[in-house]
């Protein structure tokens, strides 16, 4: 049981207004030591103006004084935010005054592992709350919320009763063995484990979505010199970003630059020309344009449609690229297409001066990350330690679909499913989680949450 009582400065700076937030069985006490007002009697969720004082009864500050309950707040305990001006001298006195009444400062997350140990929050909603905080576009902030309001958690939730309702009938079985009696049709349960199999890998192949609206999909502008690299970043930024000549080899280092595209961010760098140089300053850029293809998850090697002998050069060169890289994304694109009409198959054609093309490439790279995926209805896993539990059932699902195939004992397929389990119920903390686990979870999190 929690004895203590936690606090930490919610919103900091030099703002109009900070929140001071306490969190634990003794809030109201250690606040009523510092105002005036009876604070035994407020309802819970009332919010009251007061003068808070230090010992000596020197006014620090007029406050706002807001009251939840036990089992009525975030965290599931008494809570007690302190809405004060933003002075860094007023902030660090009032937590100061309020460290000496008995409170001590919140670790990284121990308001959102608090709200888990109370049964608040799941475990995975409790992630979602880090992941929301970090959320840099509309995606990611839609994924986060989806997954704290607990859309995952209710799916996840459907198919471990599922498991359940299977393990309870096989048990059944172990239970009467010496009678010889089958409560379950094997054919059925076959059914009922390949049905939960082929949602436990949507969710795993969604993975890559979920990570790439997360962190953000690197992007590398790769090609020969002049083949309008630059140009076609400033286009995509809609801004003057990189210098443009008709001089070979003007880009000697990466420029990195981040675009939206159907609310998920694109990390675009553009690359200096890939060429044989004995330039020792332009060829590190080349070294740096190869490292940035080995990072990309979608690359675009672009042409100079004018140029019919680099073109060729560059049909055999892309054919590389998807040799060396079968995981990635590689769009051959010919460029400076309102100067030539390009004669060869390529996978899009553009120009990066008049945007003729540019949409529909902006179209394609949203498209292969999102793959068939309706990220608006579908759970989407962006999380690896989600991905590792899901790839943990998925390999119990299939030893249960092989002993139910194969007419194994009952014992050894209940063993496989009890592990399908366990694994699902590591994603939502349904079974006890290691403390060391639980540690290296919350420490991510930022003080004050």
């Amino acid at each position: 049981m929690i004895q203590d009582t936690i606090i930490a400065l919610a919103t900091g700076g030099t703002g109009a207004l900070s929140v001071i937030r306490l969190s634990g069985p003794n809030a109201r006490t250690i606040t009523q030591a510092h105002i005036a007002k009876d604070l035994g009697s407020i309802q819970s969720h009332s919010v009251h103006f007061g003068l808070f004082k230090a010992l000596d009864q020197t006014p620090i500050d007029e406050v706002l004084i807001a009251y939840f309950a036990h089992g009525r707040s975030f965290t599931g305990e008494e809570t007690i935010e302190i809405h004060c001006h933003g002075s860094s001298y007023i902030q660090q006195t009032i937590i100061q005054a309020l460290l000496t009444q008995g409170a001590r400062l919140a670790t990284p997350g121990e308001f959102t592992q608090r709200a888990f140990v109370n049964g608040k929050l799941d475990l995975s909603q409790a992630e979602a709350v880090a992941d929301l905080i970090a959320s840099q576009s509309q995606q990611a902030h839609a994924m986060a919320l989806n997954q704290l309001r607990g859309t995952f958690s209710h799916e996840l939730s459907t198919l471990r009763e599922k498991l359940i309702e299977f393990a309870s009938l096989i048990e059944l079985e172990l239970d009467f063995g010496e009678e010889d009696v089958a409560f379950a049709d094997r054919t059925a349960l076959l059914t009922l484990v390949q049905d939960v199999l082929a949602k436990i890998e949507r969710l795993i192949a969604s993975f890559s979505l979920g990570n790439a609206m997360k962190t953000g999909v690197p992007v590398a502008i790769v090609g020969a010199p002049n083949a309008g690299k630059s140009s076609l970043l400033n286009h995509l930024l809609g801004e003057e970003r990189a210098i443009v000549s008709a001089i070979p080899g003007t880009t000697r280092d990466v420029i990195e630059e981040v675009l939206i595209i159907d609310g998920i961010s694109f990390r675009l760098m553009d690359t200096a020309g890939i060429r044989e140089t004995t330039e020792t300053i332009e060829a590190l850029g080349i070294a740096r344009s190869q490292e940035k293809i080995h990072r990309a998850r979608i690359i675009l090697a672009l042409s100079d449609a004018t140029n019919a002998a680099q073109l060729e050069a560059d049909r055999q060169w892309v054919d590389t690229l998807r040799a060396e890289h079968p995981g990635k994304d590689i769009l051959w694109v010919a460029n400076k297409t309102d100067i030539h009409q390009v004669t060869i198959p390529v996978d899009l054609s553009i120009s990066a001066v008049t945007g003729s093309g540019v949409d529909a490439l902006t179209q394609t790279m949203s498209a292969r990350i999102k793959q068939d995926f309706d990220v608006q209805q579908e759970t989407i896993v962006s999380n690896v330690r989600h991905l590792e539990a899901l790839e943990q059932t998925r390999g119990a699902l299939l030893a249960a679909m092989h002993g139910l195939s194969h007419e194994l004992p009952a014992d050894l397929v209940a063993m496989d499913i009890r592990s399908a389990m366990r694994s699902l119920g590591n994603i939502t903390g349904e079974i006890e989680m290691d403390t060391d686990i639980l540690g290296t979870i919350f420490s991510r999190f930022c003080i004050g949450k």
